[in-house]
């Protein structure tokens, strides 16, 4: 048997985390197999080591976003357990934490596989990121960019995206080039302003210290003390990808994410992504971090949908996907 404690500096985050009825705890108790008792500020746990040692990840990582968002509920309760107990998070790896504003606003890995993409990012100049949707291959990359613009230990965030999939030509699409280019850039721009003021990224996009732009506008370019993302990378082209990787200067970092399992490009078109994966295996200075369904913090739901899919052949016969909207 083992034993655990968690200290309650405000009785208020008692209530909220517990939940009515003390539902919350009931439904870490039933999952994990450990009793759980609360006095005096003091939630104590106790059973089999393991099972404590996920418990208290469990609790803990409530406790930070009762702190957070002022409340929890049940689907935070599940996504907690289900992220804790299938990836067996490690003691401490919440260190690779992401500072992206003031004290308040920090960035946490909620996954084992979340905390080794952080740590690659940080430790090298190039890194691989290949996972299904959901699981923050994106959303983490642009906070690593967002801390390191704030440290000055870069000058400028350059996001980048394929804007052409599935052989569909801009110029058959209605509007300007804007117009056009808004709902391959979209997602880019959602994460970049979660992070950022309006008026900040505003100002910081009239200046070109942050620029989100398509794949075909960086041939010719070399980017110098930039954080460079190329993200949906599984729908650039081998030559493409040659020619983005090419694109690094000195005191820059390049990041590059995608799912190799959601390839757009028309038949007979190899990925670059899954090519550049075969191809720099072993390079060094270059890291590889592979994603799985595990890793996904979207809602509960969107892991299981992912797993159906994967595991279950199309019953459809021949899908197409070539729409920006249609996978996002």
């Amino acid at each position: 048997m083992s034993e655990s404690t968690i200290t309650l500096s405000d009785p208020h985050l008692a209530l909220q985390l517990f939940g009515p009825n003390d539902n919350n705890l009931r439904l870490v108790r039933n999952q994990l197999g450990v009793a759980i008792t609360h006095r005096n500020g003091q939630i104590r746990i106790a059973g089999p080591e393991e099972s404590v040692r996920v418990a208290t990840r469990v609790l803990e990582r409530l406790k930070d976003k009762v702190f957070r968002a002022g409340s929890l509920n049940s689907e935070d309760v599940s996504e907690a357990l289900g992220v804790t107990v299938d990836k067996r998070l490690p003691l401490g790896f919440d260190r690779q934490e992401v500072a992206i504003g003031n004290a308040a606003r920090r960035i946490k890995p909620r996954t084992e596989g979340q905390a080794t993409y952080l740590e690659a990012i940080r430790n090298h100049d190039m890194t691989f990121c290949i996972g299904p949707a959901g699981c923050g291959k994106t959303y983490l990359a642009v906070a690593m960019a967002v801390e390191a613009l704030k440290t000055r230990s870069i000058r400028k965030i350059v996001l980048v995206r394929p804007a052409v999939e599935a052989g569909e030509s801009l110029g058959y699409l209605p509007g300007d080039l804007h117009e056009k280019l808004n709902p391959y850039l979209r997602p880019l721009l959602d994460a970049i302003n979660e992070m950022i003021d309006f008026d900040q990224v505003k100002y910081l996009m009239e200046q070109n210290i942050i620029e989100v732009i398509p794949l075909a506008y960086m041939r010719g370019r070399t980017l110098n003390q930039a954080f460079v993302i190329l993200d949906e990378a599984q729908n650039a082209t081998v030559a493409q990808m040659k020619m983005f990787l090419t694109r690094m200067g000195e005191g820059s970092k390049i990041v590059v994410s995608g799912d190799i399992s959601q390839v757009d490009l028309p038949p007979g078109t190899s990925s670059g992504l899954r090519d550049a994966v075969q191809r720099l295996n072993g390079i060094d200075g270059i890291s590889f971090v592979r994603l799985s369904e595990g890793d996904i913090v979207r809602h509960p739901l969107v892991r299981r949908i992912v797993s159906a899919y994967e595991s279950t052949p199309s019953l459809g016969g021949h899908v197409r996907r070539n729409h920006p909207k249609d996978e996002r």
